[in-house]
């Protein structure tokens, strides 16, 4: 899934991610993004919302991501997003299922990218 980030929103991500290898898996990064949801349950009723915790700037970089992808009719989160509307989720509901999708690419992306630049010779030493 390509998120369709500009080069600051970009650098945003890397500048507040950091490292990606500090975070063990993909839900200890939505965790640290503030994208994972938390459940609230009150009498009977169970629901999700998203946690208030976290870096607020990256959670403000993968809402951003959101939001673009929503509004492209023939992005990958354009469509995702649908799918989650279909299944009877809010919009609020469906947005939030696909900012944790982007917090799980956007951290597979910086793992690899940092596993493909250990591989890489270093010529600036």
């Amino acid at each position: 899934m390509s998120t369709h980030t500009s080069p600051p929103t970009a650098a945003r991500m890397i500048g507040r991610t950091g490292r990606a290898h500090r975070f063990s898996t993909s839900a200890a990064f939505a965790n640290y993004a503030g994208a994972a949801p938390v459940e609230i349950a009150s009498a009977d009723k169970a629901r999700h919302r998203l946690s208030r915790s976290g870096d607020r700037q990256l959670n403000s970089v993968l809402h951003t991501i959101a939001i673009v992808q929503i509004r492209m009719p023939k992005s990958p989160g354009h469509a995702y997003y649908q799918r989650k509307l279909s299944e009877g989720k809010t919009p609020k509901e469906a947005k939030r299922c696909l900012k944790r999708r982007l917090a799980d690419h956007a951290w597979r992306v910086v793992i690899a990218d940092e596993r493909k630049a250990k591989s890489l010779p270093n010529h600036w030493t």
